[in-house]
Order: structure tokens, then sequence, then C-alpha cells
């Protein structure tokens, strides 16, 4: 079915089922056109917001790229329990990566998938798959990208087809020679729990459940199935520089509700521009995002490395309630953010939101004839910030939030632990460390102090990672990113 040429001639009308596709996938045409390597490319997006000051008393969720409020009293309505995510000697071997039999099993059998169901389930649903989806990517950039096309699906009345995360190798926890295939997958139900994973709707939503890739098969044979690929579709109706996020969305909407078939959706141009921007609230609102929740792997991982966050003052509350979390990459952006710099790159999606405390503008606008040095330093400035500005933004960061707390008369609000979300091995990171105990007072945890339990909750390292920033009082991320993103969803 993947080919370049248009496949509309070449299957039968009247089909429920999309599946799409992308001909050229843009994180592959990049890898090989740009001066960077593939790898180098998923190491190119990092974390939300660059050193942004949280308002005070809302832990604001930040799943990377995209701001999710998750309501903890729906979640606790609409949980999927996973009673065997973990069975009895099962990837307990920190040196081999987990084989998920009970979890893979779990999602094979889920009760949607079930050819008797009555309308928009079963055998005569209505399902979408987007095979153009992108891949070999850090998590973050996958996850933001995930959301969206969940959504879509959502707002199409179709059953979204959620596929396993496939990993950028260089970034998986174990070696080449131990992993059980190449490149390697992850269960999508080991990062993430709620309707994107085939969790339920909320009760009264007659939207069809998400559905594992391994039912593709089954409810939709090829003989069923109708391919869109993308690149025409944009072509035709102007989306590829032009119209807003809104407008974009809702071309694919109607194709997926009630046209034949045609082709993609989100694409670069669109999520690394404030064209995206409009879509905000619609997205942020999505039964999606209001339903998203963590896994129960990855809350296995949480509640084994709370005791690090908690304190003589948090005896009684929340651990998290005194914790300022910082995205603090190293390595390889020390190359990176100069080739990001070098791209005119600005923040990225949900990053460019208007009433954001920091605020960044590259991208194309700027011109080669503009101040090279003065936009490499700015730029460095949110990118790869040296040790001075790094202290400022956390001092600065933490007296906002405390004079809030006070303005608003509420008693406690102050933070005396800092999490650092780091890659960092070296002497620096030491360096830092003692620095904001011995000068600014706070206990210090980083990612290395995190304990993995078993070899599942290592493979998901990076959402535990994560959540535990999303729980923080306070998260200072790095909104840089790469005018490159979501491949879209190229319908072939």
């Amino acid at each position: 079915m993947f080919a370049e040429t248009d496949s509309e001639s070449l299957l039968p009308e009247g089909h429920s089922t999309f599946e799409v596709w992308e001909a050229h996938p843009w994180w592959k045409e990049r890898a090989s056109s740009s001066n960077f390597s593939l790898a180098g490319l998923s190491k190119l997006f990092n974390r939300f917001v660059a050193f942004r000051r949280l308002l005070i008393f809302c832990s604001v969720v930040l799943f990377l790229t995209i701001l999710a409020v998750i309501p903890k009293a729906r979640h606790q309505s609409q949980t999927i329990v996973l009673n065997s995510t973990v069975g009895p000697n099962e990837d307990f071997d920190l040196s081999s990566p987990p084989r998920y039999r009970s979890l893979k099993s779990f999602q094979e059998n889920l009760p949607q998938h079930n050819l008797s169901l009555p309308f928009p389930e079963g055998e005569t649903g209505r399902y979408v798959k987007f095979s153009s989806q992108a891949d070999g990517l850090g998590w973050n950039n996958i996850l933001s990208e995930l959301l969206l096309l969940s959504h879509l699906a959502y707002k199409s009345r179709r059953a979204y087809v959620f596929q396993d995360y496939v990993w950028a190798q260089h970034h998986y926890p174990w070696p080449n020679s131990k992993a059980w295939e190449l490149p390697s997958r992850t269960p999508l139900g080991a990062l993430l729990g709620g309707p994107i994973v085939g969790g339920p709707w909320a009760p009264g939503d007659p939207a069809p459940r998400s559905v594992h890739q391994s039912y593709w098969n089954v409810v939709c044979p090829k003989d069923k199935v109708k391919v869109i690929v993308t690149h025409d579709i944009k072509t035709q109706f102007g989306i590829r520089l032009k119209g807003s996020g809104k407008h974009v969305f809702n071309v694919w909407n109607k194709i997926l509700l009630d046209e034949p078939a045609h082709q993609t959706v989100f694409d670069l141009q669109l999520v690394g521009s404030e064209r995206i921007l409009d879509l905000w609230e619609e997205t942020r609102d999505s039964p999606v995002m209001q339903l998203l929740k963590t896994s129960p792997i990855v809350e296995r991982g949480i509640d084994r490395n709370e005791h690090l966050f908690r304190t003589a003052n948090t005896e009684h509350h929340d651990p998290f309630s005194r914790v300022l979390a910082l995205h603090l990459r190293r390595g390889d952006y020390l190359v990176h953010c100069t080739g990001l710099a070098n791209w005119k790159a600005s923040f990225f999606m949900w990053n460019l939101l208007p009433w954001l405390p920091d605020r960044f503008h590259g991208g194309p606008a700027v011109e080669p004839e503009d101040n090279e040095d003065d936009y490499m330093k700015e730029f460095l400035t949110h990118c790869l910030p040296d040790v001075g500005e790094i202290l400022a933004k956390i001092a600065q960061a933490r007296e906002d939030y405390e004079k809030a707390a006070i303005d608003s008369r509420k008693d406690g609000y102050f933070l005396n632990t800092i999490y650092l979300l780091t890659n960092d091995k070296t002497d620096w990171l030491e360096s830092i460390s003692t620095r904001l105990k011995e000068d600014h007072s706070f206990k210090v945890v980083t990612s290395h102090d995190i304990v993995y339990g078993d070899a599942q909750e290592k493979e998901v390292g990076m959402a535990i990672d994560m959540e535990l920033a999303r729980r923080s009082a306070v998260f200072i991320g790095n909104g840089v990113r790469r005018l490159q993103f979501i491949g879209g969803f190229d319908i072939q």
C-alpha cells in the first residue's frame, strides 16, 4: 500500500477505514539532507517552556510540548486498572530489556477488540491509522504528535489506532547487542494511560475507543482500507505553508468525517510557527488531554522514588509542593544549540503562546544580515545558558513563586528542593549542584538519583522524569526546538 502514487484509484469507494501514509517521511529526508545525523535530530527537541516561571498554586501539567491539565477526580472515575503489567518473575532483570508479556497481552485483548460490537465500534466501525507518524525520535517529540493525532481521530468520530513507540536507538537504555529487536519498541501503554491507549471516554461519550495496532488488520482488512497520501492534499487545499492551525485541522477533520480520501495533516511548517496557536484552547480542552494520565508503570516508578523529594517540611504534605524542577540538557546540546541557532530556530509549538513569561522569536523571520553574534548570544541564553544565567533564572523563579504565595496569604509555599532533569554526568553537574546547595540552600535531586525497580521502569525512565517535573510546584524548561517536527498525518 505504501506508494507515492495516488492510491484512490486502486481502492473501492465507500470505506469507513483510513490509513494515513507519508510518501517521503520528513524525519528521514532531513537526516540525509542536513549536516546533522538522524541520531542528532532526535536530540534536537527538548523539554517544555524555555526557562519559564510558573504561576503559583497550579501545578501546570507539562508533557513536554503540551500543557495538559489532568483533573485527578475525573481520572479516578475513568481508570482502567492494569493489574498485571508485571507478572510473576517478569522483567525484574535490569541488565536486560523488558518483554512486557502481560502488558502486550492486555493491549491485544482490549474489550473493544470485538467484531460483534455495535457501531461505531466492531466490524462496522470507523477507524484511522496514522502510518505516517514519526518514529526513531525522542519520546518528547513523538508524544506531541500522538496527542494531536488522537484528538483529530476523536473529532472525526473514528477509533484511533495506537502503535508502539519506536526508539531512537542511541537513546535506548541497553546496547543493541541486548535488544530483542531493532529498532527497539515499547508498548504505548507502558508510557501513557487514558483513552489514547484504549481507556474509556467519559460516561455518555459515544466516541469509539482507541484500538491497538494488532487489531487493525483484523477489523480493517486491506480491501476495506482507504489509503490517503498526504503530499497532494497539502497542495490541493493550500495548507502546506498557509492557514491557521484551526483551518488545517478542519481540512483534515472534514476529510476523515465525510470525504472519500485525500492527504495529510500537521507538518513542521505549522507546528513550528504561531499558526498553530489558535488550536491551543481546543487541544487543551479535548477529552484526549483531559483524560490523559500516566501509565501504571510510570506511577510505580514515581511511588518508588517519591521519598527522594520528601523533607521535614513536607512530612504531612505533597512531597512535590516544595520542588522546583529544572531541565538541564547538556552533552549533545553543546553542539546542537549552535546548529539550532544557525537554522534560526525559535520556541516550539505551545512554547510560543503569548502569555508565557519568556518569549523568543527566531525562525525564518530572522534575516541573515542581522547581527549574527548578537543573535547567537541571545539564542544561547535560551538553549544553552551558562551557570550564571541558570542560577539567576532559578533565583528569579523562586522569588516570583514565593512572593505570589505571600501575596495570596498561602502558608508554606516556599521551595526547598530542586530536581535537575539532566543527561550531564561530568564535574560540571557536581559543581552547579554544590552551588545550589551551599549558596541557595536547596536539597538537590538529579535524574541520576532515580532508582528503577525493574526493566520496565528503566525503559520508560524518560516518562518517569517527565512526570516528576510535572508534579513539581515550578518547572523551568527549554522551549527551543528546531523548526521541524510532526511529519503530519500523511494519508496516502
